[in-house]
């Protein structure tokens, strides 16, 4: 059996609360995916979806108050069943997490090579020399030079790109078997993002490492993930091959991303600011409803241009538009 056939995580009915003024609400609204192990997942949509809080409810990271329910199974274990102590295990170690923001979650008071050998050290039991050598290794790797030197200094000595890299080598310390990249590359100039990426692919080829990337560049998506699923509004509005959604979106949301991207025509792109020579850049009017005004029916209702009486009313089926792809919605395609 190839690894790609083989159930890295399988997710059913994920629902996550989160405490508000208005009380407990529904932030990510039953969703339900599969990941095979060497797959690479994408997962799109617009801030407030509910990507982030989707992947720290796979991490048992959620912010405090809130609560997860459903099921998560990581190789044939619930997570949502776990002690803190047995995802202490986990995390780190068989499942890591690249963080969007280096300066918070790098602690300022710990060297790097500290922090980066730490999970080799709880983890694999590796010697303090061995851990510094293998940290010295994995920095090379994501691109920081002269690492044997500089494992001793501290996160603000680095600049924020330095420190992307850094987590990233830290999610890589000890060959996980799931990787959940949050935005890796946002504060990563074009060259270090495409190595940084070709290097996760290449771990996910080879290693069997299944990756779950959350990115908003659709070029992103379309080089390093072989499946993406579109969020809004807590759910999963589209689901399919990263070819099929990226070239025939259907739901009428993830048509409205892919519209809403420059496009370059030759040397000229098709938005200008200053000439109505060229049509502007287009938009999704309104913007993403607040966890106390989610309607009762499509959460994308309100800003849809093929919204029916139904969809305000009840929440469409999900249905087959082929073997590969799946969708949320009423629309005729």
């Amino acid at each position: 059996m190839s690894a790609n056939n083989i159930s890295l995580l399988r997710v059913n009915n994920l629902r996550v609360l989160v405490p508000t003024i208005a009380g407990n609400l529904q932030a990510v609204r039953g969703i339900d995916f599969n990941l095979n192990a060497g797959e690479t997942l994408g997962l799109m949509g617009e801030s407030g979806c509910g990507k982030s809080l989707t992947a720290l409810a796979l991490m048992g990271l959620l912010p405090q108050g809130s609560r997860a329910s459903g099921e998560i199974w990581f190789q044939n274990q619930n997570l949502l069943q776990l002690n803190e102590s047995q995802l202490c295990q986990l995390r780190g170690n068989r499942i890591a997490m690249i963080f969007q923001e280096p300066m918070t979650a790098l602690n300022p008071v710990h060297t790097i090579g500290h922090q980066v050998a730490e999970p080799l050290r709880i983890h694999q039991q590796l010697s303090k020399r061995d851990a510094l050598d293998r940290t010295a290794e994995l920095l090379n790797r994501v691109g920081i030079d002269s690492s044997g030197h500089r494992i001793n200094a501290y996160p603000h000595q680095f600049s924020g790109g330095q420190r992307q890299r850094i987590m990233i080598a830290m999610a890589l310390a000890c060959s996980p078997d799931l990787l959940i990249a949050d935005e890796p590359t946002t504060a990563l100039d074009v060259t270090v993002a495409h190595k940084v990426l070709d290097l996760l692919h290449t771990l996910a080829e080879q290693n069997g490492m299944g990756l779950i990337l959350i990115s908003h560049d659709l070029g992103v998506m379309a080089r390093h993930v072989q499946r993406i699923m579109v969020m809004y509004g807590g759910q999963i509005m589209e689901e399919g091959t990263t070819p099929s959604v990226l070239s025939r979106p259907a739901h009428p949301y993830t048509q409205g991303l892919m519209a809403s991207r420059p496009h370059w025509n030759g040397q000229q792109s098709t938005y200008s600011s200053q000439s109505n020579s060229r049509p502007r850049l287009k938009n999704i009017p309104g913007q993403v409803p607040a966890l106390h005004q989610m309607p009762l029916g499509c959460p994308f209702a309100d800003r849809c241009t093929f919204a029916e009486y139904d969809c305000h009313r009840s929440l469409a089926p999900i249905r087959s538009l082929d073997q590969t792809h799946l969708m949320r919605c009423r629309k005729k395609v």
